[in-house]
């Protein structure tokens, strides 16, 4: 089964169409996803956004929606799963967006799938050869998709809503042993000072 058969899957927009040259030329003003927004591992970093000015008021179609599945169109075409929290966004044409026959495919099951490494060898499959790898629809479209329950689907997304929380508390712990050892090394100097002094 390929991509196209559970999902219908359109670009966002050419932001260059919409942008304004001088400022009075504002006629709406949107909160922009970017690639700064999307971190390695398939998640939004929703603490900063870029503004975009627009010369128009833009259709719904170009922002997220809860439910849709956005992917980068450039390498390393990370896809992400947007909740209600990242629901409004404006959506630039270097993503793709995805939406998912919900009766068929999870969303959150299809962007954990997109970032597999069996898909991303599809990628550069489909990449090789060019000096800047980047996807279209049609390579998206033409994906191959495993088939498998919507049970089995939701099973695979609370384990890895875990993974990603566990490695969340990783981080955490690497960062606050980082303090603690600049701490404990400040201290150790200083009393090592107070010594010769």
């Amino acid at each position: 089964m390929q991509l196209r058969e559970i999902a219908v899957v359109k670009t966002g927009l050419v932001l260059s169409r919409k942008k304004v040259e001088f400022e009075h030329e504002t006629m709406s003003t949107y909160k922009l996803i970017t690639l700064r927004n999307i971190t390695n591992d398939g998640t939004i970093d929703l603490t900063t956004y870029d503004e975009f000015k627009s010369n128009d008021v833009l259709d719904s179609h170009y922002f997220t929606q809860e439910g849709d599945v956005l992917i980068r169109l450039s390498h390393p075409n990370t896809a992400v799963y947007i909740d209600k929290e990242a629901s409004g966004l404006l959506i630039p044409s270097y993503f793709a967006i995805i939406k998912v026959d919900k009766s068929k495919f999870l969303p959150e099951f299809l962007a954990w799938y997109l970032n597999s490494k069996e898909v991303k060898k599809e990628f550069e499959r489909f990449q090789s050869g060019t000096r800047i790898p980047s996807t279209n629809q049609n390579v998206i479209k033409t994906l191959p998709v495993s088939v498998t329950t919507i049970e089995k689907q939701q099973i695979l997304i609370d384990i890895y809503r875990l993974h990603l929380k566990e490695k969340e508390l990783y981080r955490m712990l690497i960062e606050e042993k980082e303090k603690w050892l600049a701490g404990l090394s400040k201290q150790i100097l200083h009393k090592s000072e107070d010594n010769h002094g």
